[in-house]
């Protein structure tokens, strides 16, 4: 696929809008190339960059990246940091954690109480990590055109104009006979009424209608605001929140201000405040978008062959038409298909109609059930540090091909109910085990007991590639104790 081109932009920066990054979700819908803890917003669908890359590019046309705030949870929060490198020192205490997801309220109030404390005055820009916009310039007249209505203390929408009668987005239709303000083409209107999914029926007429918005799920508002409108129509949520602002003001420890979110209600913004509130305003927009709900939604936004298909990766293809199909690592090869979506991953391979492509969910939620690691995660997986692969595992093993980039080092750790052995393949590899410090050379070995504190580094200048063993009755990755730790993962 093209590379995205990076889009100049005339806005001029506000010293109190924050975006507001949203990037807790799974994706589930885009399996196999999506997992739990590595979802869509870290998949590089369009372009070179990843959606959370775009987005974060995107966003910080409008302001200044240190104001730029990450909502998501600690499962994702490592491989966001490593995706946002670009602004690590930016981005450093930005980071606003779920320690378990409670839908977008509670995750929206949680960023603005912390916003509140910040800068009375600051006013969100919220959006998903994952979408795809196209027209910058028209992104940034939509942002400025809310930011004024916000501060006039409207909670403001998106509208997207609807191309097609879609029944999995929600619809917001305008009242166009009150013009709440102006800004070259945009208009900002009340909303007259929101309406959840509807049937095809529905869909079909809103759209020949023509008075009717998709909408986008991005929003813009004070913080203050959001959150009085929370404690006017969810009171229970609000307390929650004030309870947990309270416990942070008194040093409370980070299980007790876990303890307090994770016993609040789920909520989602839209039907809990925004179908509620008398503040709710639209603004319907220019820029072109698509939420990359499913693997039919591709059909949007990318670039297709003069049959109509989209391939991605090492395919080879006769007759196919109107088809997706991508290949991550192996050869594809597909013959006369139509319509048909075909995805190949290392350990899991998708291949339906495209007119059904929405139920891949439902094939996660069976993998899940079965517990099976292929919804988890891929068998590479991304650090601050390099990567690691899984080569095979079973009942008491697991064999890793493990690569530390120039320079990198993973944290000072042990393990309670595993050991490793070691064998360098390139490179050389710098070991702490215990109190020795040593290096290997390629063919070289070393031998982690249970309980041992440890590290692997590469000094050199070339990438480093070893193989490790686990051996031990678990195996999971929730069994390291991080000592200390370059990236900031050790738990205070």
């Amino acid at each position: 696929m093209a590379s995205l081109k990076r889009s100049t932009s005339n806005l001029k920066r506000d010293n109190h809008l924050y975006p507001v990054i949203m990037a807790g979700g799974s994706g589930t819908r885009f399996w196999p190339l999506s997992r739990q803890l590595f979802p869509k917003q870290l998949l590089g669908i369009l372009g070179d960059e990843t959606l959370i890359q775009q987005t974060m590019r995107r966003v910080v046309c409008a302001s200044a990246p240190n104001q730029v705030m990450i909502s998501t949870n600690p499962a994702q929060a490592e491989s966001i940091r490593v995706q946002l490198s670009e602004w690590t020192d930016a981005l450093s205490d930005n980071f606003v954690l779920e320690p378990e997801g409670r839908n977008t309220a509670p995750a929206i109030a949680l960023v603005a109480l912390e916003l509140v404390r910040r800068d009375p005055d600051a006013i969100m820009l919220v959006v998903p990590a994952d979408h795809i916009i196209k027209g910058q310039r028209a992104f940034d007249a939509a942002v400025s055109m809310a930011a004024t209505l916000a501060k006039q203390d409207y909670l403001v929408t998106f509208g997207i104009p609807p191309i097609r009668p879609e029944i999995g987005y929600g619809y917001i239709r305008p009242n166009r006979k009150v013009t709440l303000g102006k800004q070259g083409v945009l208009k900002g209107h009340p909303v007259s009424r929101f309406v959840e999914k509807p049937n095809a029926a529905k869909a079909a007429q809103y759209l020949k209608a023509g008075d009717y918005y998709w909408n986008s799920g991005m929003f813009v508002w004070r913080a203050a605001a959001i959150l009085d409108e929370i404690k006017r129509h969810q009171p229970a949520l609000s307390l929650g929140i004030e309870r947990i602002g309270q416990l942070m003001r008194s040093g409370a420890t980070r299980q007790a201000i876990d303890e307090a979110y994770c016993a609040l209600t789920p909520v989602s913004i839209d039907t809990g405040v925004m179908e509620q509130s008398k503040k709710a305003a639209i603004v319907p927009v220019f820029f072109q978008w698509s939420d990359v709900g499913s693997w039919g939604s591709l059909d949007e936004v990318a670039r297709k062959d003069k049959a109509g298909n989209i391939v991605v990766g090492r395919v080879i293809d006769i007759g196919s038409r109107r088809s997706i199909v991508y290949g991550d690592r192996r050869l594809v090869a597909t013959i006369g298909l139509t319509d048909m979506v075909v995805v190949d991953t290392p350990d899991a391979t998708l291949v339906c109609p495209k007119s059904r492509a929405q139920e891949v969910k439902q094939l996660v939620d069976i993998l899940k059930r079965q517990n099976a690691p292929e919804h988890l995660e891929h068998l590479t997986v991304q650090r601050p540090w390099g990567s690691y692969t899984i080569l095979e595992e079973g009942v008491g093993y697991k064999v890793k091909r493990v690569t530390v980039k120039p320079g990198g080092r993973l944290s000072l750790q042990l393990h309670h109910r595993r050991s490793e052995h070691w064998v360098v393949i390139t490179g050389t590899a710098r070991v702490t085990r215990g109190e020795a410090v040593f290096d290997l050379k390629t063919g070289q070995s070393t031998e982690i007991p249970i309980e041992t504190r440890h590290r692997l580094e590469n000094p050199g200048q070339e990438a480093l590639h070893i193989i490790e063993v686990q051996n031990g009755p678990y195996l999971g990755e929730d069994d390291i104790v991080r000592l200390q730790d370059d990236y900031g993962r050790t738990k205070s």
